[in-house]
């Protein structure tokens, strides 16, 4: 078993990062890597690892559901009609990080995700249109799986193309693993063949 496979106390093998914390397990074995294709969940996971930038996912997964209840359960239209008052609100709401460019960013980015609906019928058809084909990334040496991918810096360079902000390649990599358009679990985890038969049953939109 390498480093990167760590052994729980119920003796299943799982990649390193889930840790022993219990809600953090939770994710990794319940969320983490099935495929997505809610506009509402790829929705509040963009903007939550936008958030997370520069804090630990741990940190913004323990305040999710305050999140939720700040930004309307992440609906994109109520979250596109947010005005002054709501961000005075959210930079007031200790439950959530009070981060004045991330907020706005939040609500910016709910009105792209409504015009990406608009155009492509789901913010699903147009995200999993940039599904890749095949294993990318440098995966050589110690740690097999990369931070950026050539599939994540071309959607994180159109979506700053279609205006919206706080997805640079790295936090739009984390998104795509996130929700389930590639499988990063590793080979030896208990999570990896689950996601890979989920992945094989996805309908895919669009």
């Amino acid at each position: 078993m390498t480093d990167l496979i760590r052994r729980g106390a119920d003796g299943l093998d799982r990649c390193w990062w889930a840790g022993s914390d219990g809600e953090y397990l939770a994710y990794h074995d319940d969320e983490w890597g099935r495929p997505t294709v809610d506009d509402v969940r790829l929705f509040e996971k963009i903007c939550l690892e936008g958030f997370q930038s520069g804090l630990s996912w741990l940190t913004i997964l323990r305040k999710r559901e305050n999140f939720r209840a700040a930004f309307a359960g992440f609906d994109m239209g109520d979250v596109a009609a947010f005005d002054q008052g709501d961000v005075d609100r959210l930079l007031a709401d200790a439950g959530i990080v009070r981060h004045r460019g991330k907020i706005t960013s939040t609500i910016n980015n709910a009105a792209r995700g409504l015009e990406l609906a608009d155009e492509f019928g789901s913010l699903a058809a147009y995200v999993w249109g940039f599904e890749p084909q095949g294993i990318e990334g440098d995966r050589d040496g110690e740690f097999p799986i990369p931070s950026t991918t050539p599939t994540s810096v071309a959607l994180a360079k159109d979506l700053k193309k279609r205006g919206w902000s706080f997805v640079g390649p790295t936090t739009v990599y984390a998104f795509m693993q996130a929700m389930g358009l590639v499988n990063d679990h590793l080979q030896e985890c208990v999570k990896h063949q689950d996601c890979e038969a989920a992945r094989a049953d996805l309908v895919r939109p669009g």
